[in-house]
């Protein structure tokens, strides 16, 4: 069961990203970190990864190790080095894309607790290229920074490496997602 301490996280995330929308889209942030933390649920995250999942990127997007500490102060280290595994930045001095996305994919072995919150964000992420795919067409790559070439890199990168590290049902799904996008898109 879930606890006032998720209650907490909920008002905190909601108040961290309130100002912030998805990608070149009017669809609040918030709708993001809601479908992570409920795919944790439903693949079976106690309430720690749960909240991870609601605060998963406060550090690189909402205040950076400023905002990781007092997540630490209010849920805990478990949740805060949760949350500091999902962020491939502290949002302040960002290394270059290519740079940051291959530290991030070499670091999945050991993320430990949250390689569920991890597989649960790139589930969600490319679900909503794959439909913003059918949707908007190719152009939906403009959003990125890498362009088409890099995003699919990256989903599969990201889904080789979640299938190793996290063997199962959610990475099983995060496979046949971005097989789906990488059809879809050529």
């Amino acid at each position: 069961m879930l606890t006032h301490r998720y209650d907490d996280a909920l008002c905190l995330a909601a108040r961290l990203h309130r100002s912030q929308c998805r990608k070149v889209t009017a669809i609040p942030y918030l709708s993001h970190l809601l479908s992570v933390s409920a795919l944790v649920i439903e693949y079976g995250g106690d309430e720690d990864q749960a909240i991870a999942g609601l605060l998963h990127d406060a550090v690189e997007d909402a205040g950076g190790h400023a905002t990781g500490e007092a997540i630490r102060a209010q849920f805990g280290d478990r949740v805060a080095d949760m949350v500091y595994a999902c962020s491939d930045s502290d949002g302040d001095a960002k290394a270059p894309w290519k740079q940051r996305k291959d530290a991030y994919i070499a670091a999945i072995p050991g993320k430990g607790d949250a390689l569920l919150v991890t597989c649960a964000d790139k589930v969600h992420n490319v679900t909503t290229i794959l439909e913003d795919l059918h949707t908007v067409g190719p152009d939906v790559f403009d959003r990125f920074t890498a362009g088409k070439a890099g995003t699919l890199w990256y989903y599969q990168s990201l889904s080789t490496a979640l299938t190793a590290a996290f063997p199962g049902a959610l990475s099983d799904r995060l496979s046949r997602i971005v097989d789906n996008l990488t059809d879809a898109a050529r």
